[in-house]
């Protein structure tokens, strides 16, 4: 049976409960085996962007898992916004301090109006439409991406379901549909955001269109790519070269 937090942890490279290795660690050992196409991390997710993946979370963000990590980083992000602190604000030295979203905030997964597993697929659906972004997922990248599936041991059921969500065309309409408070889209574009670093004109495109469809006001869009980026280090030292994105605007008072 599909375990959605666990594949949502097992995108982001969350600790695997129970054990003292992560998803990460597998997908590694994966990429050895498949050096035909070595990707740039270890990441679950970084199979899907292929070589593009870049970067990925900090230790703070995997060590609270998938979904209380996207909720804590789409909440530092709004209560900066609100705050009306600059963006630049959120970029600080070193791991940015990260705690899971409060419990009494529609930012908590208990609150989630669908009930958690529902939204959790959401969230994977629209990581998913991310790494799709830039249309370089064609029939011969889902097979080599089938194969490190595969070889990273998530299991059948997540494995079908990915692929399937790979193949099947976006739909923002109903990706969209699956958020159903101002909470909810905020984490749904913090969650795509995750997913990719925007280095393309497609992949810049998509997270605009999608913020758009969200009805995110741009200076919250801009808090969301500060927090993002303060929360990602560079994979490789491939990846070294690549800077994070900090917007500039500072945020009016909050309408939510």
């Amino acid at each position: 049976m599909l375990d959605p937090k666990k594949l949502l942890d097992d995108l982001l490279g969350s600790q695997v409960p129970g054990t003292g290795s992560t998803v990460r660690d597998k997908a590694g050992q994966a990429v050895q085996m498949a050096k035909d196409n070595p990707l740039a991390a270890g990441a679950l997710a970084a199979v899907l962007l292929g070589t593009g993946a870049g970067r990925q979370v900090t230790g703070a963000a995997v060590k609270l898992g998938g979904l209380a990590a996207i909720g804590g980083l789409a909440y530092k992000a709004y209560q900066n916004y609100k705050n009306g602190s600059a963006p630049a604000e959120a970029q600080t030295a070193g791991e940015p301090e990260l705690l899971p979203p409060p419990t009494d905030t529609s930012f908590h997964p208990s609150q989630a109006p669908q009930g958690e597993d529902a939204f959790t697929l959401t969230l994977v659906r629209a990581m998913i439409s991310a790494a799709k972004a830039d249309g370089h997922i064609d029939d011969g990248e889902r097979q080599k991406i089938a194969g490190k599936l595969s070889l990273a041991g998530i299991g059948p059921d997540a494995e079908k379901f990915l692929m399937s969500e790979l193949e099947t065309p976006l739909d923002l309409d109903t990706l969209i549909a699956g958020a159903q408070t101002d909470a909810q889209k905020l984490e749904l574009y913090t969650a795509s955001r995750l997913t990719i670093d925007p280095d393309t004109r497609a992949e810049r495109g998509y997270l605009d269109l999608l913020a758009g469809r969200l009805g995110l006001p741009d200076a919250l869009v801009d808090h969301v790519e500060a927090t993002v980026s303060a929360a990602k280090v560079p994979a490789s030292d491939k990846a070294a070269g690549k800077t994070a994105k900090a917007a500039s605007k500072t945020a009016p008072n909050s309408r939510w």
